[in-house]
């Protein structure tokens, strides 16, 4: 098992939301980079960032956050939030992004991700967050009629190797999993 400590940027900041609540929103860290590094210190090897901001806009904003973590640290970065399309897919994968995680794309336009697999391949993850079962998107602003699990079932079959997943219930609590 790999754990993922992980960083959300809203408005350049380190941020926490309470269940995807864009109304609660308070930075949980100064700066990114120290946030980054500390983990780096203490063993981890992967970084999990989203761009909450790029999931609200549906297109990358704050990028160069992303791109910094990737050249400045040794750590594999994950990227999240607002990456909606092959030329952004791209444009991460090129400038040293580990692992590009398609969300809203996954439940819109699957084909978006069936190509940037066939292109990419284990380059490309799919974050599913759900409430209740039910698939949300465009940051968690729109709730669908898919279930999660139909979601993933289809994301597997389209060749993805590694599904995210979030309760949305849960994310942003600090109180564990959920059990149920």
């Amino acid at each position: 098992m790999i754990i993922l400590p992980a960083i959300d940027i809203k408005d350049g900041n380190c941020v926490r939301l309470l269940k995807g609540d864009f109304a609660t929103v308070h930075k949980v860290a100064e700066d990114y980079m120290e946030t980054a590094k500390s983990f780096e210190r203490v063993g981890a090897s992967w970084i999990h960032m989203v761009d909450l901001d790029g999931a609200k806009e549906g297109k990358p904003v704050n990028a160069d956050i992303y791109l910094d973590v990737a050249k400045n640290t040794n750590l594999r970065v994950e990227v999240g939030g607002g990456i909606r399309s092959l030329d952004a897919v791209e444009y991460y994968v090129s400038n040293g992004i580990s692992r590009v995680i398609l969300g809203s794309v996954a439940l819109k336009k699957p084909q978006i991700v069936m190509d940037a697999v066939k292109e990419y391949g284990e380059k490309i993850a799919v974050g599913i967050d759900a409430k209740n079962g039910i698939v949300a998107s465009e940051g968690w602003l729109e709730s669908s009629e898919v279930d999660y699990i139909d979601l993933s079932l289809e994301m597997i079959r389209a060749g993805v190797k590694n599904i995210i997943f979030t309760d949305i219930s849960k994310d942003g609590t600090l109180s564990g999993v959920n059990t149920k």
